[in-house]
């Protein structure tokens, strides 16, 4: 396809974003409005009219002096005085791990900056979980445990100092950086193609096979490889009305906020920041959450941005706790893996799931759907509306049941999903995970690579799964492979490189009000012995010499044209 012109350049971005004027943020109660299931109202937090500073307590600024005690002091006190604000000044404040308790509010003022320490000894081991599985890690910058009522708001900083404790893959970085980061100190891998802060954390890198969770048992064992145990920056876990409003978090060490077994929840109005380059640097992981929103928040991330999971394979399927009644408004997603994300770890479950008025500027992936074989889990009633994508370098809306745990834009040398993609169907059991349900509309795609991709597995199709009233403009269009339910009514799809529509081994589609953008190609390509019952309605295919191609693997009867 050839490149826009100016002019139409200009009037695409005015069509999708607007004239530069920003909408009014959604309030608290058009979050429930037009929601596709039954939801509680989330109960919202309340303090008393108490408050007392960090400064009463012997907090020093200048970030070099460590005020973890003046922290623990402070919260203690409005604690036993029944809650209220915590104060954190304008000013950098360096501190160790920050315990919440119930009742408090966190709160920092204009130029505030909270900033962590660097010393790994400052944080001690502790029984949790992540990337879904039952493990030992660092206890996080800013921790929560069985509490309830707790919220941090301000207009500050929170530096999660995680560059301390990320290890840094060399492809992501230019000569120069690279150059740098060796100068500061540290070890290189074996290949010398990654970086770490330590030998201890390479050491944990060495004997892990899971991702990011080493091949250990106890706190003895992992207290050998402790630097590389790398925590959350913000991690809730059992607790109860939970509100972040307002602050931005950045440089976290892993993920950046993580909520874990939690309810009502309520997240707004802050920026969540990791250089693009950061290891597992995810914004928002909600994990078997329940009641929660999220809304007028900006992310610009390492890794996936606004995340769906609920444990891991055999550790997720014994919590069997899903996310459910989640409701996503009015976010912005620049760099990040994925827009919004469910998957991998959801074996817990993800149901009744509502994201409208987002939009996605240079994000790897857009929608981004996840899992493999041994996960176990169904994800279901996910309804996503009003979304605009502009610049994405993959996929705008990604199905991927064969996901290896690889970023989608591969590095050098890197295999591609295709060569991991197994077609003999495996047995069906409590390890396999289902995707279905899953209702897209008004979707608007702008200058991406492909408009979208559907693959689930052999002996469990992703099913169910509805687009309609979108426009995709894309080098390619779109792939559906082990499909069983696809249903696109009123898509548009501009496509420079490729057909509209391939299917492959897909049954079961619906197709109404489907147009293609002539390119030279034939629009639609159906393909596999599997393909069956494809329906085509109120087509625009006719500027295409060949309309629809089928392999000879296709039964003659498997496309229905009216």
């Amino acid at each position: 396809m050839k490149k826009l012109n100016f002019k139409v350049t200009v009037a695409v971005l005015f069509l999708v974003f607007g004239t530069g004027t920003m909408e009014a943020q959604v309030s608290l109660e058009e979050m429930y409005e037009g929601l596709e299931f039954d939801m509680p109202r989330v109960i919202e937090t309340s303090f008393p009219d108490y408050s007392r500073s960090i400064t009463e307590f012997g907090a020093q600024a200048g970030g070099i002096f460590k005020n973890t005690e003046a922290f623990k002091k402070a919260i203690s006190e409005v604690n036993s005085k029944g809650g209220g604000r915590v104060v954190i000044p304008r000013g950098i404040w360096l501190t160790g791990p920050i315990e919440l308790k119930s009742n408090i509010n966190l709160h920092l003022e204009d130029g505030a900056l909270l900033l962590f320490s660097r010393d790994f000894d400052d944080y001690s081991l502790v029984q949790t979980s992540f990337e879904g599985l039952n493990t030992f890690r660092n206890v996080s910058p800013i921790n929560a445990n069985g509490v309830e009522n707790i919220a941090i708001t301000g207009t500050g900083t929170i530096d999660g100092n995680g560059d301390a404790w990320r290890p840094v893959k060399k492809s992501k970085m230019t000569a120069n950086q690279w150059k740098t980061l060796l100068k500061s100190g540290g070890v290189v891998s074996d290949d010398g193609k990654m970086w770490f802060p330590s030998e201890v954390s390479k050491l944990g890198y060495d004997l892990s096979t899971d991702q990011n969770v080493p091949d250990l048992k106890g706190i003895e064992e992992h207290q050998k490889v402790k630097d590389y145990l790398r925590p959350v920056m913000v991690s809730i876990v059992n607790s109860n009305r939970i509100l972040l409003d307002g602050p931005t978090f950045q440089n976290s060490p892993a993920w950046n906020i993580h909520p874990l077994m939690s309810e009502d929840i309520i997240i707004r109005n802050i920026n969540v920041r990791n250089p693009w380059y950061s290891q597992n640097g995810d914004g928002l992981d909600l994990e078997s959450c329940k009641n929660v929103l999220v809304y007028n928040n900006t992310f610009d991330v390492g890794d996936d941005a606004i995340c769906f999971k609920s444990g891991k394979n055999k550790d997720g399927r014994d919590r069997g706790i899903p996310t459910e009644n989640v409701v996503v408004k009015n976010n912005i997603v620049y760099h990040g893996h994925g827009g919004v994300v469910v998957g991998s770890e959801m074996s817990g479950g993800v149901k009744n799931v509502h994201i409208s008025n987002c939009t996605f500027m240079g994000t790897d992936v857009g929608l981004r759907f996840k899992s493999t074989r041994g996960r176990g889990g169904v994800v279901e009633n996910i309804y996503i509306s009003d979304i605009d994508m502009i610049n994405i370098p993959t996929e705008a809306i990604r199905f991927n049941l064969f996901y290896g745990g690889k970023a989608p834009v591969l590095d050098e040398g890197e295999a591609g999903m295709e060569e991991v993609r197994d077609e003999t169907p495996g047995p069906v059991t409590e390890e396999t995970p289902s995707f279905r349900n899953i209702y897209m509309d008004n979707i608007r795609v702008v200058d991406s690579h492909k408009a979208a991709f559907f693959m689930g597995l052999p002996e469990m199709n992703v099913k169910n799964i509805r687009l309609a009233n979108s426009v995709l403009e894309a080098k390619s269009g779109i792939t559906a492979i082990d499909a069983d339910g696809l249903e696109f009514v009123n898509v548009k799809v501009i496509s420079g490189n490729d057909a509209a529509l391939t299917l492959y081994n897909t049954k079961n589609v619906k197709v109404e009000d489907f147009s293609f953008v002539e390119n030279g190609k034939t629009p639609v390509r159906v393909l596999g012995k599997l393909t069956e019952n494809v329906q085509f309605k109120k087509k625009d295919f006719s500027a295409a010499a060949q309309q629809i191609e089928q392999d000879s693997a296709v039964s003659k009867k498997a496309v229905s044209l009216k």
